[in-house]
């Protein structure tokens, strides 16, 4: 590592010969094996991109010049290159983000993790050099599987509108995003790729005529003057150029030379211009290649030789998931799957298998995805978009107005909802309960183990007239909570042993262990307390209303924001009702939130069970005084 070593900055990298970053270039991806394997994280991503991001701070001037990257998680070569190599503590609660974070450095611009979105930045600073008149550069760094979300394009169409405003956008093509890129657009990168390019073309074409006499230089400048026609003969690159944006390229982006000429010309161009680089994921380690599913996309803790897991964490939410949905897909021929480029992540992988045809990969399109589903539903079938939680957010006005308004039978599975932790306050699937709580007629499920995420699926496909939601955690699936008796809907997970229980705890999915301890803890203290679990949500089971009204305290504990979440929704009900009984909700904060171990949030915001017990144990005590001051006040007149 003696070149790596000694790169403090961006700047250290002017003085190496092509040779030496041939030799650093080998040395990051060493570091980078060799780190991730120990910490985890996205190891195929940054091996795939190596020369590139050594090329670009060669060319750029960063802090001064703007590189963003979309999605930040292929940002962690910038991370070594700008004075950030200490990787021991990657993703973990004080140590470095596993994506680009103002807090660490001032080269990282926007800390983006959800894909799509860097043009739109880039198009506004770079709106905002031209208005204050500055000379600084913007580049955009995105993906060939970003590039195919909707608003790549919406900024891609205001970007070409101002042909003299500067801006580079360098589209990394490793023909994946986590699974191969699908799709018009990869299939047009893909023709790109492996037809000879214009530019080497001409540049051949240049040499052998310059060396004519009298009627070579003539002769080039009208081949020259007719490039779009040829262009489209020999790469058609005409879909970007008729766009209005400069196309440079393909450029393999594991040369630096050639990497390095092609960003000098898009940065002397000045206005917009596309700068498309081949580069493979995984690139120099065999195990991520050998990887047909994703390339070693993220990794846990893995043995940095032969690649595989150091260990395994059990059954997870995911795989219950998966392969219930391969049982209902043998059983319905109506059920059909959606994915917005994650087939393996959310678990369709074996659905795939067994029903290729019934699956639909609509590429990092969530809006889309939900819009398809609606027409899938109105033709007939009834579609399962499986999504993280967190990414759900961005096709809200779609389940609101194509899929609810339409009363179409869709159902929405959120995997990683929740805190999820070490991905940063992006990835935490903590808004889902709170925004899709106004949604008219739809449904949210929250599966508190294994047998329930099976049962609620399967209730959520029987429902054909409205969206239903089926939202579980990240990670192993504990142990089954049985349920000890029923009430409406619910299920109640514990009785109280006084005649007049003191609390009614509403458990909310995968919180039911600790809602459970919360109870043990409140009983050593002699409060009593019943356990209930309502399954669904959303609406609030008309049970629940009288069910509170016999216990003198009601608390509501999520894996969700508290703003707008479900205990504000049992604390409506609960009004509505005329049940006058004071609610304590308590879930995630209206924040953004740290990285860190799911069980490291858990602690830092207090949603832990001796914390809920505590302050619970406080609020009875408080009523239990109310009461007593109440019984020895003077009567008045």
């Amino acid at each position: 590592m003696d070149l790596l070593t000694r790169i403090k900055g961006p700047r250290d990298l002017d003085r190496l010969s092509l040779g030496e970053l041939d030799q650093l270039a080998e040395e990051i991806r060493t570091f980078l094996v060799d780190a991730v394997s120990k910490t985890g994280g996205h190891l195929g991503p940054n091996l795939g991109v190596v020369e590139l991001t050594i090329a670009l701070h060669r060319v750029f001037e960063s802090p001064k010049d703007k590189v963003l990257w979309d999605t930040g998680h292929q940002a962690y070569v910038h991370k070594l290159l700008t004075g950030r190599q200490d990787f021991s503590r990657l993703k973990s609660k004080g140590g470095l983000s596993g994506y680009p974070s103002r807090a660490e450095s001032d080269h990282d611009i926007i800390e983006n993790s959800h894909a799509s979105g860097v043009l739109g930045w880039a198009d506004g600073m770079a709106k905002a050099n031209e208005v204050l008149k500055k000379d600084d550069h913007v580049v955009a760094v995105i993906g060939d599987g970003a590039l195919t979300g909707g608003m790549a394009w919406e900024a891609l169409n205001n970007i070409a509108a101002a042909k003299d405003r500067p801006l580079v956008i360098v589209v990394n093509d490793n023909e994946r995003s986590y699974a191969p890129t699908i799709g018009g657009l990869a299939n047009h990168l893909a023709t790109l790729r492996t037809t000879d390019g214009y530019e080497r073309f001409l540049a051949r074409g240049k040499d052998i005529l310059e060396r004519t006499p009298v009627v070579g230089r003539p002769l080039y400048e009208t081949l020259h003057g007719a490039k779009k026609g040829l262009k489209d003969f020999i790469a058609p690159q005409g879909m970007f150029e008729d766009l209005g944006l400069k196309y440079v390229g393909p450029i393999d982006g594991h040369d630096v030379e050639a990497l390095e000429s092609a960003l000098q010309r898009a940065k002397r161009f000045g206005g917009p211009v596309i700068v498309h680089c081949l580069t493979e994921k995984g690139r120099g380690y065999t195990p991520a290649l050998e990887d047909e599913a994703d390339r070693f996309h993220a990794v846990g803790k893995i043995h940095p030789d032969t690649g595989l897991p150091i260990s395994t964490s059990g059954l997870d939410w995911t795989s219950v998931f998966g392969e219930e949905m391969l049982k209902l897909g043998q059983e319905r021929e109506d059920i059909v799957a959606i994915t917005a480029a994650m087939l393996q992540p959310v678990g369709l992988g074996k659905f795939e298998e067994a029903f290729p045809d019934r699956i639909y990969d609509v590429g990092i399109a969530e809006q889309h995805g939900a819009v398809s589903a609606a027409g899938l539903a109105t033709g007939g079938l009834h579609p399962v978009f499986a999504v993280y939680a967190t990414f759900l957010n961005r096709a809200f006005d779609q389940v609101l107005m194509d899929v609810a308004l339409h009363k179409c039978g869709v159902t929405f599975v959120l995997d990683r909802a929740g805190i999820t932790g070490t991905d940063g306050a992006s990835h935490n699937g903590m808004w889902d309960m709170s925004i899709l709580q106004c949604v008219p007629t739809l449904r949210i499920a929250a599966p508190r183990d294994a047998d329930q995420v099976r049962a609620q699926l399967r209730e959520a496909v029987a429902v054909d007239d409205a969206p239903t939601v089926v939202r579980f955690s990240k990670g192993a699936v504990g142990p089954a909570v049985q349920a000890v008796g029923k009430a409406g809907g619910m299920d109640i997970l514990r009785k109280p042993k006084a005649a007049r229980p003191d609390v009614l705890i509403v458990s909310v999915g995968a919180l039911a262990p600790m809602c459970l301890e919360i109870a043990d803890l409140l009983d050593a203290q002699g409060i009593s307390s019943t356990v209930v679990d309502p399954r669904w949500v959303k609406p609030v089971d008309e049970a629940l209303a009288p069910l509170a009204e016999r216990h003198r305290v009601v608390v509501t504990v999520e894996d969700n924001s508290r703003a707008g979440g479900v205990g504000s929704a049992v604390a409506q009900a609960l009004r509505d009702a005329g049940v006058d009984v004071p609610l304590r909700d308590f879930g995630i904060p209206p924040v953004f939130l740290d990285h860190a171990s799911r069980g490291e949030v858990m602690t830092d915001i207090g949603l832990t069970a001796p914390d809920i017990a505590r302050q619970v144990t406080g609020l009875v005590a408080k009523l239990d005084g109310r009461f007593e001051s109440r019984a020895v006040e003077p009567a008045r007149d």
